[in-house]
């Protein structure tokens, strides 16, 4: 059985006992909109749940089963969870940082952080007896509720724009999501709105605006990266951890994961939470003493993904509560640190994901982050859901004939490689 108790709001501390919350706080809603977050019985848990247990556990996010929300045969999962966390040396040697790590989500069911909250969302969805889910994508969290919606059965819309991959609407379909396209952002939450309120099903994604936020139980999946981390660590806390920013989910859920085990007595500090951002609506809102996140101007960028304008209460309060900040990446930052990243680790991250470094390294030239201290950097999906955008920033393959010296010129030219001489 589960430990959950209800729900409380992140603002007006207002409580509720478990159910579907879609919008939020009702309590909150219009300008400072606030989520709601998941409430355990932590005495309870104190008692059944033991560091010792995980040694006989499988290597998934379900291995915290007691701090995640739904009951263990309603549990919806493709083995998620358990990304390894690689230490970069040569990556943090040219950003002059002894202790660079990057948690890779791309290793997850269908390659991205998004994995998680499905799998507890969509296991939500069953407990509640939802008889389809629901949401609406630019790619990684469609595929992600398509392939948990199929795993569980259930019945799968998705809804979309023409201006993202295809790359990413054809694994929305490949998993059996029925995909639609709307000709706006907007236009697709209404939609969206009317699966839930006319047919009773489950929405993954928030579909009101300003946005509160994911749903409350979606969002503690995401607990699983803090408490994976401080495992893989050895039962400690990052000094900072730097996650790219959407909606904020990650960030506060992962937040939440260091917070529990703190609780519990399973590490003895928390880390700095740092937002890594496209626009910068957080930074604006931090620059300027706000408890609520107003808009900012905003254009296409490189990392769709976390591409908004706007943000999250909650994400807003993890920087606060954490003594956190956020800080910004240009497109031109965030592809020269993808082509770093692969070139120098071996590692091909999506662009919205290699956000996060692209902010460490920017942190690192202004003397925020400090040598020796311990860095986790959120890699939230893997390059080849949008190779497109990579292709733009790499030199035409040269075509050579099958001689030496047509191949030394072509890579002179292309690479600016000279061949070593015999």
């Amino acid at each position: 059985m589960s430990f959950l108790t209800g729900l409380k709001c992140l603002r007006c501390g207002t409580e509720f006992p478990p159910q579907k919350m879609f919008r939020g706080c009702p309590n909150c809603r219009g300008r400072l909109v606030s989520n709601v977050a998941c409430t355990y019985d932590y005495g309870r848990i104190k008692q059944a749940f033991k560091k010792e247990l995980l040694a006989e556990r499988p290597p998934t996010m379900w291995r915290y089963r007691e701090l995640l929300p739904p009951d263990e045969e309603n549990i919806v999962s493709l083995s998620e969870g358990m990304t390894p966390l690689v230490k970069c040396p040569s990556l943090g040697e040219r950003l002059g940082l002894k202790n660079l790590y990057v948690k890779d989500e791309s290793r997850n069911p269908t390659w991205s952080f998004k994995d998680r909250l499905a799998s507890s969302s969509v296991s939500m969805a069953l407990q509640f007896g939802a008889k389809g889910v629901t949401a609406s994508s630019s790619g990684n969290h469609g595929a992600s509720t398509a392939a948990y919606a199929a795993r569980a059965g259930l019945d799968c819309v998705i809804f979309t724009t023409e201006d993202y991959p295809m790359t990413m609407r054809t694994l929305m379909q490949a998993y059996g999501a029925k995909v639609v396209s709307t000709p706006t952002r907007k236009d697709r939450w209404k939609l969206q709105e009317a699966f839930v309120e006319e047919y009773d099903w489950y929405s993954t994604a928030p579909f009101v605006h300003p946005p509160p936020g994911y749903e409350p139980y979606g969002v503690d999946g995401h607990k699983s990266i803090g408490f994976e981390i401080c495992e893989q660590l050895g039962w400690r806390a990052p000094d900072k951890m730097v996650a790219p920013v959407g909606g904020g989910g990650s960030l506060y859920g992962s937040w939440k994961g260091f917070g529990e085990f703190f609780d519990l007595g399973f590490i003895d500090s928390k880390p700095q939470m740092i937002a890594a951002q496209v626009f910068g609506p957080l930074k604006n809102a931090l620059a300027k003493g706000l408890d609520y996140v107003e808009e900012v101007p905003g254009r296409p960028t490189v990392a769709f993904s976390v591409g908004g304008t706007g943000g999250t209460y909650q994400a807003l309060k993890v920087l606060m509560d954490s003594d956190g900040f956020a800080e910004t990446a240009s497109d031109e930052e965030i592809m020269e640190m993808q082509l770093e990243l692969a070139a120098t680790e071996g590692i091909y991250a999506e662009a919205s994901g290699v956000l996060s470094l692209a902010v460490v390294k920017k942190l690192r030239d202004m003397g925020k982050v400090a040598q020796d201290e311990t860095v986790v950097a959120l890699l939230t999906s893997g390059g080849l859901k949008d190779p497109p955008t990579t292709q733009e920033y790499l030199p035409d393959i040269p075509l050579v004939e099958p001689d030496m010296d047509s191949l030394r010129k072509g890579l002179a030219e292309a690479y600016g490689y000279v061949l070593p001489s015999v």
